[in-house]
C-alpha cells in the first residue's frame, strides 16, 4: 500500500509493534489484535494514511472472510523546525560549546515527538543533546527507544547551559525589540 499510494520522496513508515493472537500453536484464535505506529513527514500523508490503513485492513478482512475494528487515532504531529530559530540555536551551540559540537542529522527523524505540538503553535527548533557515551559513534549507537540504548548523564549540565543561554537571549531580544 504505501509503495503504490504514497511519493517516496514524502517517507511514510507503518510499524506493527504489537501482534497478539492464540493461545496454543495448533488453535486458530478467535481474535487477533495488531498494535502500529504511523511515521509521516506531512500532513498531507498523515492525513491520507488515516483513510489508507482502514481501507486496506477492511479489505484484507474481507477477502479471507472476516471483521475487523480499526481504531485509528492521530497522536502526534510531524516535528517541525522554523528555519530562524534552528539557525539562532545552531549559533548559541557554535558560541557555548564549539563548532564541533554542532552536527546536523543529515535526514529527519520519524520518532513520535511531543514537541511537535509546541512547534505546531509557535516557532522553535528540536534539539538533540546527544548523551551517546564518550568515545561511542553517535551514528551507530542504540538510539533511544532501543533495548540497548545507553546514555551518559554528563550531557544535562550543557543541556541546562544551552536552555539557559536560549531563553536570556530570547528575552533580551524581546526587550530590545520594545
Amino acid at each position: 500500500m504505501i509503495t503504490r499510494q504514497f511519493n517516496v520522496f514524502d517517507p511514510v513508515v507503518l510499524t506493527v509493534g504489537v501482534l497478539r493472537a492464540g493461545t496454543k500453536r495448533n488453535i486458530i484464535p478467535e481474535s487477533a489484535t495488531l498494535e502500529a505506529t504511523v511515521r509521516t513527514f506531512s500532513e498531507s500523508a498523515r492525513e491520507r494514511m488515516m483513510t489508507a490503513v482502514p481501507t486496506l485492513l477492511k479489505g484484507i478482512a474481507a477477502a479471507h472472510g472476516l471483521e475487523v475494528d480499526v481504531d485509528y487515532r492521530h497522536e502526534y504531529p510531524a516535528t517541525v523546525n522554523d528555519d530562524d530559530e534552528t539557525h539562532t540555536a545552531e549559533k548559541t551551540i557554535e558560541n557555548l560549546f564549539g563548532s564541533s559540537r554542532l552536527v546536523r542529522w543529515a535526514t529527519p527523524l520519524s520518532g513520535s515527538e511531543d514537541f511537535s505540538r509546541v512547534l505546531a503553535e509557535v516557532p522553535g527548533t528540536f534539539i538533540g543533546l546527544s548523551a551517546v557515551a564518550p568515545g561511542a559513534d553517535h551514528t551507530t549507537t542504540a538510539f533511544n527507544h532501543s533495548p540497548y540504548a545507553a546514555f551518559d548523564d554528563a550531557v544535562l549540565s550543557d543541556g541546562t547551559a544551552l536552555y539557559a543561554e536560549l531563553a536570556v537571549s530570547r528575552i533580551a531580544a524581546l526587550a530590545s525589540a520594545h
